[in-house]
């Protein structure tokens, strides 16, 4: 036994090793840089509304201590600091709430203003889901880095089976051209890697711009009519159909208004990279498989 002295010691350091190693947290951001942390985030900040919104679902809404504008989603983050818009991050604000993690969006953001949060020396991580399949993978790294990772993988598997029932049903349908419209002034439509043309994809469609890799490209009116979809989806600013998508009407010549084919799906639902782009898929969907049920002869 007097040889023996030494291993409680032992054991004592080993179980400390392996509570550190359990704490310590190790993520890959979407745009490859690997996030390393001492332990889950206890104070995040959100730099985008969707961004918030998937904190949530995957159980870390609680740690978010700042965000920024139009975070409303679900009603709790509404209570949540502001910091700006995510187009106009107040950095001063940042730095006062203390994060130890901010998330940041990678196309949405302003490039500088995550260069100067750098200099604070909170671990930023970057997001940028580009296709269907990535959001769930986003919600179990929120997990991994809040430390909700029961939560966050319910979140992200519940989201894979319906995603993979939706794809089941619908992306095996015989295409249909569509046009998706952004906004009027300028006219702007999606790209090739912008997740919006996965979900058209998803419903058997076709983006009839789906070949520019600019993620928000802006089009004219003509390109449109060249292009001539069989569909024409809007969302607009809110939950309201925008008037501008009926301007479409005078272009008679044009399949999807000569069969009456001009969709509204609420920007919430489709415009943000969150599970909830599940429901604006589902009404893409259902949307598409309008259009073709007006095909001649159907």
């Amino acid at each position: 036994m007097t040889h023996c002295w030494w291993r409680p010691i032992v054991a004592a350091w080993l179980l400390a090793a392996a509570q550190y190693a359990l704490a310590e947290v190790r993520v890959v951001d979407d745009s490859g840089a690997t996030i390393r942390l001492a332990q889950p985030a206890k104070r995040i900040v959100s730099l985008a509304p969707h961004l918030t919104e998937t904190l949530f679902a995957a159980g870390a809404g609680e740690r978010i201590v700042g965000t920024v504008e139009y975070s409303e989603y679900p009603p709790a983050a509404r209570r949540i600091a502001r910091v700006g818009g995510y187009s106009r991050i107040d950095l001063e604000r940042v730095v006062a709430l203390q994060p130890d993690l901010i998330i940041a969006w990678q196309s949405g953001n302003v490039a500088a203003h995550i260069d100067r949060l750098r200099s604070i020396g909170a671990p930023i991580y970057l997001s940028q889901p580009n296709q269907l399949a990535d959001v769930a993978g986003e919600i179990e790294r929120f997990g991994v880095l809040a430390g909700s990772s029961a939560a966050a993988h319910r979140a992200a598997e519940s989201f894979r089976e319906r995603l993979a029932g939706l794809q089941k049903r619908y992306s095996q349908r015989p295409p249909v051209p569509t046009f998706y419209q952004i906004w009027k002034q300028p006219l702007m439509t999606v790209g090739r890697r912008q997740i919006i043309s996965d979900v058209i994809r998803l419903c058997g469609g076709e983006n009839v711009f789906g070949q520019i890799e600019a993620m928000a490209p802006t089009v004219d009116v003509e390109a449109v009519i060249a292009a001539n979809p069989e569909a024409i989806v809007a969302s607009g600013m809110d939950e309201a159909r925008p008037e501008w998508l009926d301007d479409w009407k005078r272009w008679t010549t044009l399949t999807a208004v000569a069969r009456g084919n001009l969709f509204f799906v609420p920007p919430d639902l489709i415009q943000r990279h969150t599970p909830r782009l599940l429901d604006g898929a589902e009404r893409l969907c259902q949307q598409l498989e309008t259009a073709r049920s007006r095909r001649p002869g159907k």
